[in-house]
């Protein structure tokens, strides 16, 4: 059996004296894959598997619900256009959501509504049917693909799979979702000829698909502590989230009618139940103790990580920031213009002199393409209608704040709202707008309570009802609409809560002004590399938040602070950003 190229071989000498960290230019990084035979690892019939409960990907059929679904989207992108062996293995739901919020009367009412979708409308080729054992029933699941390039998309499917995180997240809809794209993903990889040099495991949902590789490596005669140990050694654990304690947990009772059916080793299967602990178990133990390979998306998140294995001992993380797949999300002129100023290459990494080369941006030039940003904002905003069921329009002239993630407690969409007198203050004054846009899990009535209660305070004032406003339903189209077409971009989690995030990564390459607090990805970075939200208590925030954004305002109207924050911004962040680092950061770290 051909073995991916470990630590302890020979080769791994050759790579010390030729750190990979050290090589710029992505054909040197291949070339030197090469010389060292790396890609005896990695070949058309042995890919790199990427296995994610979500990916955000209109374009190929399947809307996801967040930043780990966009970062999936954008990581096979980028092995794409980097000739890589890729394989991502994910569900294909058959139904996805849509929020809805309008004004009726005098309050503001959200409505959910759900759309059908078809996977033969994407491109996708139907592959054969694969089985699997789920609470007494067989459950016949479809495997569709698609190829793209080096990459394929494999998915699983069955008219019941519903949507994306559909039911408790400990629930027996959510184990079955996550034990079809296990074990029904391993099999479809099986059925596509396929056999996986790496397993990438995205966030503990995607668990079953090493227990399913370690079952038939037991089952197929291999000792069952060496199935472990393999399994362990091509195993990759990506955690995005920082606290343990906040995931669910499932029941012995729901793995004896989910789980155990599936599995033909009895090895495997007391090894499994020896791990649950009065009754119950949560999946990022075991997780932990099949992928001896783990991973935080940032710094500051492999550093701070509470995550502990069943011997209570802390669980250290290896940080691979991410990064963005800089062509889907930057304005074609913007590229265009860092190319041709050779500040980044046709990868889409830094050059090597590119700190020098930044010194040659120019205000004029900033300014230019921010207008034709703001021209495609406006296509966009054409046909998103916002809290009001009407179009909005923002003036050539005017300036943008936005704020674009998720409407959950710890990234605080609220905060520029703490004080509506200084926020209504900074947009009249200087001639400005703030979007804000952001989804609510269905179901998270706090949250739905807190978007209501904003949006009425907005209402009550002429100036705010004029100046902001929410969209709904936020997904890409949106979302890299804003990082094009606005000036400043609000990013104000609590510190400590954010694992990485990417947006901000989005405003920065597209020349946009970020405010933030110093948490995530952007903690990679000192705080003085951009307008840093800074303070011991929420009040001490949300003052600093109010003066960052009169900051930014001046910015904009003084060309020489403008081309030295932009310049800053850039020169921090543009080798953090990039999603070709991210691969290579991974391929080095698994090779």
């Amino acid at each position: 059996m051909t073995q991916v190229v470990g630590k302890e071989q020979s080769t791994s000498k050759n790579l010390v004296a030729h750190p990979l960290e050290n090589i710029e230019d992505v054909e040197e990084f291949y070339a030197a894959i090469n010389r060292h035979h790396l890609t005896h690892a990695i070949t058309k019939e042995r890919p790199y598997t990427y296995w994610t409960i979500e990916l955000y990907d209109k374009k190929n059929g399947i809307r996801g619900g967040g930043g780990l679904g966009v970062l999936a989207a954008d990581t096979r992108r980028v092995a794409e256009e980097s000739n890589v062996p890729f394989v991502l293995i994910t569900p294909f739901y058959p139904s996805e959501q849509h929020q809805h919020y309008i004004k009726e009367g005098d309050r503001f009412n959200n409505y959910t509504t759900h759309e059908n979708v078809d996977y033969h409308d994407y491109g996708y080729q139907f592959l054969d049917t694969v089985n699997i054992h789920c609470n007494n029933t067989l459950v016949s699941l479809d495997v569709i693909e698609k190829v793209l390039g080096s990459t394929r998309i494999i998915c699983i499917t069955e008219p019941g799979f519903g949507e994306l995180y559909s039911g408790d997240s400990g629930g027996d809809h959510r184990l079955f979702q996550e034990v079809a794209l296990g074990f029904g993903g391993y099999q479809a990889l099986k059925l596509a000829g396929l056999k996986p040099a790496i397993m990438q495991l995205n966030e503990v949902a995607t668990f079953f698909a090493a227990l399913a590789r370690l079952d038939e490596l037991t089952k197929n005669g291999m000792d069952f502590y060496e199935a472990v140990v393999y399994t362990r050694k091509h195993t990759l654990y990506t955690n995005h989230t920082l606290v343990q304690a906040a995931e669910a947990d499932f029941s012995f009772e729901q793995f004896e009618r989910f789980v155990f059916p599936n599995l033909k080793s009895l090895a495997v299967k007391k090894w499994l139940a020896d791990k649950f602990e009065n009754g119950h178990i949560k999946l990022s133990a075991v997780t932990i103790e099949i992928a001896e390979l783990r991973s935080g998306v940032s710094k500051l998140h492999a550093r701070v990580a509470n995550y502990r294995d069943l011997a209570g001992n802390k669980v250290k993380f290896k940080a691979v920031t991410n990064g963005i797949d800089i062509p889907t999300w930057t304005d074609k002129d913007i590229i265009k213009y860092l190319t041709e100023k050779g500040i980044i290459d046709k990868f889409y990494l830094p050059t090597a002199d590119y700190l020098e080369k930044i010194n040659s941006i120019e205000a004029k030039d900033i300014i230019k393409l921010k207008k034709h940003g703001r021209k495609e904002l406006n296509e966009v905003l054409a046909h998103r209608p916002n809290q009001y069921g009407k179009y909005v329009n923002i003036p050539e002239d005017a300036l943008l704040f936005e704020f674009k993630r998720r409407f959950v407690d710890y990234k605080r969409p609220w905060l520029a709202f703490s004080n509506p007198e200084r926020l209504k203050k900074i947009l009249e004054e200087n001639n400005a707008y703030y979007i804000l846009c952001g989804r609510v899990h269905e179901g998270d009535d706090r949250m739905a309570g807190r978007l209501h209660n904003l949006l009425d305070l907005v209402d009550r004032d002429e100036i705010l009802r004029e100046r902001v406003h929410y969209l709904p339903d936020y997904d890409e189209e949106l979302g890299r609409a804003l990082s094009i077409g606005s000036n400043v971009s609000i990013n104000n989690p609590i510190v400590g809560l954010e694992a990485c995030g990417t947006s901000w990564m989005k405003d920065i390459i597209n020349f946009g002004l970020l405010i933030s607090t110093h948490d995530g990805g952007v903690a990679d970075a000192a705080a003085d590399n951009y307008l840093n939200i800074h303070g011991n208590t929420e009040s001490e925030e949300i003052e600093s938040l109010y003066l960052r954004m009169e900051e930014a305002v001046a910015t904009w109207q003084h060309d020489f602070d403008l081309e030295y924050l932009i310049k800053r911004q850039l020169a921090a962040f543009l080798p953090v950003i990039s999603g070709t680092r991210m691969l290579k950061d991974y391929l080095e770290y698994l090779f």
